[in-house]
């Protein structure tokens, strides 16, 4: 939102400078990010008097002037047609940089005549955007003055509007806010009606969901042409295009009282009745930036007997646009819903100056007042008749009124403000006082409740005068700030890193379609207002986001991935909904290479897992296959339980069909722990490793091939022989898995390798034999498992 301070003082009474008037707006809340000076940018150019102007002796359309400059009496050659002795313009010394042009001036022969600087023309100075000719000016400028003062270029303030505060998108709503932070004083709002001189013959209808409210009058007669200097002046100023007097009336409103008007050729109405509705299927509508939008019925459309023939709260139509021959006009002056017109300018791809006021709320109770001030300026500037006002619907109920017990502002600010001066901030900020009844204003429907009404005082009172005093000390926590799950978190992120994973931060949000490949196609996860449309479900699970990660890195180049996300997933909107995960995804595309690496690495995913499980303390789990998610390949998945019941973990790889709907290559493997189902540690105090045994005596192995089912898994094997005497078994290891010629159909031979470690003394022949025995046994009774002959 831009502004000039000669514009400003059209509403406040004040004496301040512009520096002045930045430096109150950032002490009231108003974020000011810049101040353009033109007078900066010019400050090279000054005024200078044509003396004489001669044919230029070698060329026809050149002119050799003789010109008073602050720099004394210079010789500058000019090709304008305008160049004549008597005439006020702009000079440019020798060394200027000329922003119209993009050149600094250089003492150089321009056909055989050296030019002492340069004559300016409005275009070449950014002031006009076509121009004929260098500039005319008035004779009562003296020679020397700037020429930011003699074009009467202001300085213009640019701020940042945040979404709550629709009313600082005018600048009288500036100027109220000012005033009570003691800048000046607001001058009254003397609008008076305008009198119409006949009925409205145009009909107002409105659909309450589309437009609550709409007022609108038809004037007659008008001339409409170029604007006057001094609106198109003030429309420049704040980087507005003047285009003619009417369409410059309803900007000038629009950034004088944030109130967003349009003006109807009424000439080009069909029929008698004009209505705000909401859209029908297959409706289009030909807008003023030349587009042609699809409408719906999500979607507010302004609709006379013709159809659709503007976007409510957006954009005018091209069928009924104001020209210069137009010679009567119907003006609207409407409230739209706020929400219904962001999601249409989302929708439509469109972000105008009245759709991005709309869109934060406009004043429900303004659009009367709106009219009356359009019709008073085209009445000035474009003569005319007007009729009736009209107004159709009714604006939405005002603001109710709040408790407020004026101690709240000490309480909740530390502020001592007094009761007087409380009332007095609120009544000039445009609040209505009585007694402990606060109400706000119809044009700040941000405030709902006391805390809002404590901020408005702590703000206009100063934030600056806020007391300054440390919050009392809190006893540090003997077991750390972080909690449990926090700590996991961390730990988590270390672990993976460590193992060679990059971590990857994703959005919480995914496209439907990925989610309900991953069991989020539930509406519960559908958000009712995406940023985007392929951010339109909270994440069921983020494996989708790192398949779609990897790939984007595989069509890059870089096909090897190993990525890993530890953040939240979602099965619902309920509390107990969300739940924390540590993702991790390996892409497993290295290379080719002579040296092949060998072993599956579905296993070091699975060891990755167990190595994280176990810096997360995690209690023994049981490994269970055949039960896991349709996602993942029905072959070479597993998960990870506590119990029947509680999984913990799930890990293997993806299956070909999800990755071919994200587009992805396979394989790809993945894990996703839940961080949340691991049980705290039961154990209290600190946690410390046993001492190390080493024990003097060298240790043996034994060789066990034992013939299992098919589908009985490798460590359901190993943890009964593990079992089978744990003082001296030390480790057990699966080295070979057969099946073919030798073992039955339906079974697998499974060899493993168990390394005994004696303790006290050397084992004998038989304390050894003994020792095999109990393993077999222990391995028959666990799965059924046979000692392959």
């Amino acid at each position: 939102m831009k502004f000039t301070l000669s514009w400003l003082k059209e509403h406040l009474d004040t004496s301040a400078d512009v520096g002045a008037v930045v430096e109150a707006m950032t002490m009231a809340g108003l974020e000011v990010e810049d101040v353009e000076d033109p007078g900066g940018k010019l400050a090279a150019f000054t005024v200078a008097k044509v003396v004489e102007a001669v044919q230029h002796p070698n060329a026809d359309k050149l002119r050799v002037c003789q010109v008073d400059t602050k720099d004394g009496r210079l010789e500058i050659v000019c090709g304008a047609p305008n160049a004549r002795a008597g005439l006020t313009t702009i000079y440019a010394p020798i060394g200027a940089y000329v922003p119209g042009s993009g050149v600094t001036l250089e003492a150089r022969p321009v056909r055989g005549v050296v030019s002492n600087g340069m004559l300016c023309s409005a275009r070449e100075l950014e002031v006009a955007e076509e121009s004929e000719g260098i500039m005319e000016l008035p004779d009562g400028h003296p020679v020397g003055q700037s020429a930011a003062e003699a074009l009467g270029l202001e300085a213009a303030i640019d701020f940042e509007v945040t979404p709550n505060r629709p009313d600082w998108l005018g600048v009288r709503g500036i100027a109220r806010d000012l005033a009570a932070a003691g800048l000046g004083t607001l001058k009254p709002d003397a609008m008076q009606p305008v009198r119409g001189a006949f009925p409205c013959p145009i009909e107002i209808k409105v659909d309450g969901d589309a437009c609550p409210v709409f007022a609108g009058r038809l004037i007659k007669g008008v001339k409409n042409g170029p604007s006057p200097e001094w609106l198109q002046q003030r429309l420049l100023s704040v980087g507005l295009r003047p285009i003619n007097a009417l369409v410059d009336v309803t900007n000038l409103i629009s950034q004088d009282r944030a109130r967003p008007l349009h003006v109807y050729d009424a000439r080009k109405l069909t029929g008698p009745v004009i209505e705000a509705r909401l859209g029908r299927d297959g409706e289009k509508v030909e807008a003023l930036d030349g587009e042609t939008y699809e409408v719906g019925p999500e979607i507010c459309v302004i609709a006379d007997g013709s159809g659709a023939i503007g976007l409510g709260g957006v954009m005018g139509g091209e069928s009924t646009k104001v020209l210069d021959e137009t010679t009567d006009v119907f003006v609207e002056c409407a409230w739209f819903d706020p929400i219904r017109t962001a999601q249409a300018g989302r929708t439509l791809g469109i972000i105008s100056d009245a759709q991005y006021r709309f869109a934060r709320g406009v004043d429900p109770e303004s659009p009367v007042a709106g009219l009356e001030y359009a019709t008073k300026l085209i009445l000035e500037l474009c003569g005319g008749e007007p009729s009736d006002v009209r107004v159709a619907g009714h604006a939405p109920p005002p603001p109710k009124a709040i408790v407020f017990d004026r101690g709240y502002v000490k309480k909740l600010s530390g502020l001592n403000v007094s009761p007087k001066r409380i009332d007095d901030i609120l009544t000039k900020l445009g609040f209505a006082v009585d007694g402990d009844a606060v109400t706000p204003p119809s044009w700040r429907r941000d405030v709902e409740g006391k805390a809002d009404l404590v901020e408005e005082v702590a703000r206009i009172e100063g934030f600056d005068a806020l007391p300054v005093e440390p919050l009392p000390e809190i006893a540090r926590p003997a077991g750390g700030v972080l909690t449990l799950r926090q700590r996991r978190m961390r730990d988590a992120r270390r672990t993976m890193a460590a193992r060679g994973y990059a971590e990857a931060v994703t959005w919480s949000f995914m496209r439907r379609e990925w989610a309900e490949l991953f069991g989020g196609g539930d509406d519960k996860l559908v958000l009712t207002n995406p940023i985007a449309s392929d951010l339109s479900t909270m994440r069921p699970s983020a494996l989708a986001n790192l398949v779609d990660a990897a790939a984007r890195n595989a069509r890059k180049g870089f096909p090897d991935a190993a990525l890993f996300e530890v953040g939240p997933n979602f099965r619902g909107d309920e509390p107990g909904d969300q739940w924390t995960a540590v993702t991790a995804l390996l892409a497993p595309h290295s290379p080719k290479h002579w040296a092949k690496s060998a072993g599956d690495p579905l296993f070091s995913l699975k060891a990755d897992l167990l190595a994280l499980l176990d810096e997360m303390g995690a209690p023994q789990l049981q490994v269970v296959q055949g039960q896991n998610a349709a996602w993942w390949h029905p072959g070479r998945s597993a998960r990870l339980q506590l119990g029947p019941k509680v999984v913990v973990a799930e890990f293997g790889e993806l299956h070909p069909r999800i990755l071919k709907a994200i587009d992805a290559e396979g394989p790809m493997l993945a894990f996703e722990l839940n961080l949340d189902a691991i049980p705290e540690p039961k154990k209290k105090g600190v946690k410390t490793k046993a001492a190390l045994e080493l024990s003097a005596l060298m240790p043996l192995k034994r060789d066990f091939a034992f013939v299992v089912g098919a589908d009985t898994p490798a460590g359901d094997l190993v943890r009964p022989i593990l079992g089978a005497d744990k003082a001296l078994i030390a480790d057990a290891r699966v080295f070979d898995v057969y099946q073919g010629a030798g073992v039955p159909e339906g079974q697998k031979s499974v060899a493993i390798e168990v390394v005994v470690q004696p303790r006290e003394k050397t084992l004998t022949e038989g304390e050894i034999e003994g020792l095999s025995g109990r393993i077999v046994a222990a391995a028959e009774k666990a799965v059924g498992a046979k000692l392959r002959g």
